[in-house]
């Protein structure tokens, strides 16, 4: 008799929720994350009485009224709304690209102004776009492109925007409204306290082990359930037997200041080519914060190696290509479930993560 119904690998959103679901259809679960804590990337440490996103800024938004519900009926969230601010060399714009961008870097009033100097700029463009540089251009002009798209992008993805395939931005967010909230989604927020309150109201009364390496010790702990949900990447599961899949990742510079207010909102990206990090996240203002200090964070990409986490899939046809191999390869398994972020190769928002969870748990409970 196997002690177990399932063996969940990682303690992220889709290892939580499916390990909710089933505990709630009967089933014996255990969780196990190779890391110390829990969560996964969501995971927040208290610092100073200030809720820290450890793992990169985390913005909860749906138009999933069913997945709002879903969390909201766990723990109570916040009204943050998300309102970046772009930095080019000291010059603010607000993000996304809105009337109050577009009246800052042109001195337009109007909506049909505003159009008009777009247009008039699309048309260097002609043909069908070869690379995101023209892509970029084609939809939203050179000054922006210039300004608060190309610095970003090639920090971002440590390439020039003329060596980077047009498809990466088949569209960019434009709004002809003075309105600076970044997600068109209908319900925003942060879970009040954090996004660790979220996974332990997922996990209450669920069996967890931590710093448990599945790959390391696979027989024994599959050995342990029927079946296996693994939320790992998935060639690392089928020991790179087509090769790696490819990735960016970031490296984070923190800082505790003794001051009260840094930067005056919690997310600013820095558009330039030479400053070196993409963007300062101010931790307080993701709730509304009146404490004495403030703690910063300094988001660097970088390529990815193995041994580092990885973030962004490095979505071009090369790695989707590979990627289909490993899924195809994964299709023939019996008792084990793929899902989340590694496992699908997917840059996948949270909302995103829960939905594909909960369709999972709804077709087997």
């Amino acid at each position: 008799m196997k002690q177990y119904d399932y063996l969940i690998v990682g303690s992220g959103l889709f290892g939580s929720v499916f390990a909710h679901e089933a505990t709630k259809h009967g089933k014996k679960c255990l969780v196990i994350d190779k890391r110390s804590h829990l969560g996964g990337n969501i995971y927040c440490e208290d610092i100073e009485g200030i809720t820290v996103h450890k793992y990169g800024a985390h913005i909860f938004h749906t138009n999933d009224k069913r997945v709002w519900t879903y969390v909201n009926d766990l723990v109570e969230f916040n009204r943050y709304t998300n309102s970046p601010v772009a930095n080019y060399y000291g010059e603010l714009y607000n993000l996304p690209f809105n009337m109050n961008t577009f009246n800052k870097m042109w001195g337009v009033v109007t909506p049909e102004e505003a159009k008009a100097k777009i247009e008039e700029q699309k048309k260097q463009i002609t043909g069908e776009p070869k690379n995101l540089e023209e892509q970029a251009i084609s939809l939203i002009g050179y000054d922006i492109y210039k300004k608060l798209i190309k610095g970003y992008t090639e920090k971002q993805w440590g390439r020039e925007c003329k060596d980077l395939p047009a498809f990466i931005i088949k569209r960019l967010p434009v709004r002809f409204t003075y309105d600076n909230n970044y997600f068109n989604d209908r319900y925003q927020g942060i879970p009040i306290g954090g996004y660790n309150k979220l996974i332990e109201k997922l996990l209450e009364g669920i069996e967890t082990r931590l710093d448990t390496d599945f790959l390391k010790d696979r027989e024994a702990l599959s050995a342990l359930a029927d079946k296996v949900v693994y939320t790992g990447p998935i060639d690392q599961y089928y020991d790179y037997r087509f090769g790696k899949l490819e990735y960016r990742s970031l490296r984070f510079e923190n800082e505790l200041l003794d001051c009260a207010n840094y930067q005056g909102v919690a997310v600013m990206n820095y558009t330039d080519e030479k400053t070196k990090f993409t963007r300062i996240i101010e931790h307080k203002h993701f709730e509304f914060g009146t404490q004495a200090k403030t703690y910063i964070t300094r988001e660097y990409p970088s390529e990815w190696q193995e041994g580092m986490e990885p973030y962004y899939p490095v979505n071009d046809e090369k790695n989707q290509s590979l990627y289909s191999k490993y899924s195809d390869l994964s299709k023939s398994e019996d008792n084990i479930i793929f899902g989340g972020r590694l496992a699908e190769y997917k840059y996948y928002d949270m909302d995103k993560v829960i939905a594909s969870a909960l369709a999972v748990t709804d077709k087997l409970f």
